[in-house]
Formats: C-alpha cells, structure tokens, sequence
C-alpha cells in the first residue's frame, strides 16, 4: 500500500531512546514505582538499549513516523501491569494510532485489561509480544490485542499470518545491525508494528479488523513454520 503522507504517531511502551533518537520523538514520559506509589516521571535516556531497537526497527520500515514513548524499563527488565496501565492510558491521551509492547506480564491484573479495552475503544491498534510456544502473556492475551511474535522465515520486510493458539502474526526477529543479543518475540513485535504503522500512513482503516486483513492479505508465509 503506498503511503499518503497520513501523519502516523507509534506508542512504545519500553525503556525509552537514545540521545540521538529524540529528533523523532513527540513526547515521553516515564511510569515508576516509589514508596509503594505510582507516579508519571522525566523520562531518562534508554541504558537498556531494547526500546533503542524497537524505535530503529519501527524508523527503518515505516519512515516518517513519529514516537511517543511510554518508559517503564529503567535500570532493569522489570515493570509491573500498573505501570504498563498507566503507560497505555497515556499513550491514548497522546493520540497514537498504534502501541507496541514488546513485552509480556504472567497475570492477568484487571487495571491492564482495561487500559487495553480503552484503547481498543479508541481505535488505537495494540500489538504485544507473544512467545511461539508456551504459557499466554498479557497483554498480547486479551481479545482485540494482537498478538506477535518472530518468525525465522521472515525477512525484515516479510510477514507470517500464523493464527495459532499462541501467535496472530509472525515479523523478523532480529534487530538492525548495532543492537546485539536483541532477538524473538519482542522484535517480531516491533517488525509488526512497523507494518501496522504504513497500513495507517497509507490510509487503511481504523481498527483491528481491516487491520487484520490487510495484515492477511500481505503475508508471505501462511500457518506455522514447520520444524523437521
């Protein structure tokens, strides 16, 4: 689908950006946990490096795209649902069109459940990780959320309509070069998102269903990759 200069705003949810990323970036605002409380902070630069990756995936296949970064990485991989809540509730207010979580959280916990049927209610498309194999994550696991992972046959610019019990779709797994030990399901998210970013600059239409469809409609790879 060629593109029609439809300004698109993509939420990350993550650890932020690097210094040199910013020109690209709209707003950020980070989600932290003090003395037990939840506060809306200053977001830092990333010190992870994961958020860095999925902004670069996400710059590379739909250029021209503009972030808002939701930072709940800080020092560690860890975050609770109440941050990714708050996060996803913010993100909404900044009026994305679509929010990446490359990541997933064991329990389902109502307040992330809701923050996600509020941005369904939006129009905002949701792609969260989901591993291949294994137990369901949240928030890829609600209803409405797409669920994403990597997919060894996809090339960056490829897609793999799975529709297992696991995963919806497949996108590569692999950063761009200067992201070392970034691989899986968390970068197959952001390859998906990237897709979903040109499907709204190209004038799709709102909403997981034509989404859905679209997605469909430009897989190279149909159902599971078959291990021998």
């Amino acid at each position: 689908m060629a593109e029609t200069g439809i300004d698109v705003r993509i939420g990350v949810v993550d650890s932020g950006c690097r210094d040199e990323q910013l020109p690209w970036v709209d707003a950020q605002a980070a989600f932290v946990i003090e003395d037990g409380q939840l506060w809306q902070a200053e977001a830092t630069s990333d010190t992870l490096g994961h958020g860095s990756a999925i902004v670069d995936i996400v710059n590379a296949l739909a250029p021209g795209s503009r972030f808002v970064l939701a930072q709940v990485f800080q020092q560690r991989f860890s975050t609770t649902a109440a941050q990714v809540a708050a996060a996803i509730d913010w993100l909404v207010g900044q009026r994305v069109g679509v929010i990446n979580l490359s990541l997933g959280l064991r329990q389902d916990r109502p307040a992330l459940r809701e923050a996600c049927e509020r941005a369904l209610r939006a129009g905002v498309l949701i792609c969260a990780a989901s591993p291949a194999r294994g137990d369901p994550v949240f928030p890829a696991a609600y209803p409405g959320v797409f669920r994403m992972t990597g997919d060894a046959r996809c090339a960056r610019n490829e897609i793999s309509h799975l529709e297992t019990e696991f995963a919806d779709f497949g996108g590569h797994v692999r950063p761009l070069d200067g992201h070392p030990g970034a691989s899986g399901a968390s970068m197959g998210c952001a390859h998906m998102a990237s897709h979903l970013a040109r499907y709204l600059a190209g004038g799709g239409a709102p909403g997981p269903a034509s989404a859905r469809e679209w997605l469909i409609g430009q897989a190279q790879y149909h159902g599971p990759e078959q291990r021998r």
